[in-house]
């Protein structure tokens, strides 16, 4: 029996090795203060409050989204002045050469004008080598519940949004819908959901990513927890749900992300917000059919934050809140753990700071993995203003 087990350590040892993708010497608190050390304000200087950003990166240039407000830090589903700007960044020098408000509350379009409420949770796709497809949320929570996708274009060559914008549709079994919460909560409770209705809160929530020649993203409800898995049409005006996962729905589970593992299993990273608020995570066969969701020992002290998951280089990068506190500030660690196989993690960045480092987004580009997050000086919140660099 002894032998066996010495055989077996060995054994195991060797294939925890093979796995390894870090030197033994690893400093991922130190390789992350280089990066913060590298990272610009991408906001305008009268923003005042700023989170919730996406980008992308076309040729030299950095085209980043985000929600602000000009009159004080943070954010609320209740704060109508809430709007939603692009910065446009050359990568070559760092520099943010233009910023473009494009959606507030009751704004004028050439179709329509908007209801009054915020205009926030901005997500941006390049639909074609000269067109960006900007989508955002026009909504109001409270005595006025309302709640609707939207996108409007950017023509990259002229410089200039489009004059109009249009209803973000999604596909449920009921058939092709506008995409409200009204809409998208039918559905969920069509697949066994059981909470009652929040009236708003409707969102394209991860960051897109492209499988076969496909992109998908996920949805989120996060007043009403509801979370699926979403597939766009070739004019990206739709998104089809392929699966609803909330269970346990004890658990209040939100804002998650997802990728696809080497054999071909979905694994969704969700956000928690009972009271245990470490992440959860679920996986499926087929994107429709989702496991309860259950904590992975790799992320045993997590909090209530958006996580990231990510694929570059044949490499899985799964980022998640930690729930120290740097100087009893919230938000204030940040980890990223890399993997092979996506069950192996190791840390290879922990971003630690009292000026918070939270919703951040990746993405890479001419060799360069890049990045974005929230940060602030002196708010709760430290949502205060959108930063921009290079990870590696």
């Amino acid at each position: 029996m002894r032998s066996f087990l010495l055989v077996f350590s060995i054994f195991y040892s060797l294939s925890v090795h093979a796995q390894s993708i870090l030197p033994n010497n690893w400093d991922p608190v130190g390789v992350a203060d280089a990066v913060l050390s590298g990272l610009v304000k991408v906001t305008a200087p009268e923003v005042k409050g700023a989170h919730d950003a996406e980008f992308v990166l076309v040729d030299d240039y950095a085209y980043i989204v985000a929600e602000v407000n000009d009159l004080k830090a943070g954010e609320s589903g209740h704060w109508t002045f809430i709007y939603s700007t692009m910065s446009i960044v050359n990568l070559k020098t760092m520099s943010v050469e233009k910023i473009i408000p494009f959606a507030h509350s009751e704004q004028q379009f050439a179709n329509v004008t908007l209801p009054e409420g915020q205009c926030w949770i901005p997500r941006i796709l390049q639909k074609d080598k000269k067109t960006l497809r900007i989508y955002f949320v026009n909504e109001r929570a409270g005595e006025i519940p309302y709640s609707q996708v939207w996108y409007i274009d950017y023509d990259m060559r002229s410089g200039a949004f489009s004059k109009k914008i249009h209803k973000v549709k999604i596909k449920t079994s009921a058939g092709k819908l506008d995409f409200t919460t009204e809409n998208f909560y039918k559905d969920a409770i069509a697949h066994g959901f059981n909470k009652k209705p929040v009236g708003y809160g409707a969102y394209l929530f991860d960051s897109f990513k492209g499988f076969d020649g496909k992109i998908y993203t996920t949805l989120n409800n996060f007043p009403g927890k509801q979370n699926a898995l979403a597939i766009a049409n070739k004019k990206l005006d739709t998104f089809e749900i392929l699966g609803h996962y909330n269970e346990p729905q004890s658990a209040q589970l939100s804002e998650s992300a997802v990728n696809r593992l080497p054999d071909g299993t979905w694994m969704a990273i969700c956000r928690r917000d009972d009271g245990d608020k470490n992440y959860l995570i679920t996986y499926s066969k087929d994107g429709q059919d989702w496991t309860d969701a259950e904590s992975i020992p790799s992320i045993p002290n997590g909090t209530n934050s958006k996580p990231t998951f990510d694929f570059f280089d044949g490499i899985y990068y799964l980022g998640w809140q930690e729930n120290t506190k740097v100087d009893g500030v919230s938000r204030s660690v940040f980890n990223i753990d890399v993997s092979l196989d996506g069950k192996n993690w190791e840390r290879k960045y922990s971003f630690r700071t009292n000026q918070s480092f939270q919703y951040p987004s990746f993405a890479k580009h001419n060799n360069s993995i890049w990045l974005i997050a929230t940060q602030g000086d002196h708010s709760d919140s430290r949502k205060e203003r959108i930063m921009f660099g290079k990870l590696e």
